[in-house]
């Protein structure tokens, strides 16, 4: 009995939004929301990444702007989630997340490709 399945794929859309702040002609932040579906919701989920700021701008409540902006238009994009990933060794980026309600909720697996 052969037992092997063909795997099938399906490309499934999704978009990316960039935000960023500007000084002195010059981004100093940036964060970026991915909008994703899947079959298991009928609602799409959202993606935080890459958010960063220069260190010379840091404290002064630029990543806080940028994190409670991209909640806000993952919420006007109706996700019922939002995910945000971050290296075990970013105490402070964690702090962040929690201040702003994520909840630690598991374990991020990567492969370098």
């Amino acid at each position: 009995m052969n037992t092997a399945q063909e795997i099938q794929t399906k490309t499934v859309e999704a978009r990316g939004i960039k935000f960023s702040i500007i000084e002195d002609k010059q981004e100093v932040a940036r964060a970026y929301l991915y909008i994703m579906h899947n079959e298991l919701h009928q609602k799409p989920f959202g993606l935080l990444e890459d958010v960063y700021v220069d260190e010379n701008y840091r404290g002064l409540g630029w990543g806080t702007k940028l994190v409670q902006q991209v909640i806000t238009i993952a919420q006007e994009q109706n996700c019922y989630k939002l995910i945000a990933m971050s290296r075990k060794s970013r105490p402070r980026v964690h702090q962040l997340y929690e201040k702003l309600g994520f909840e630690s909720r598991g374990f991020e697996f990567r492969i370098d490709l």
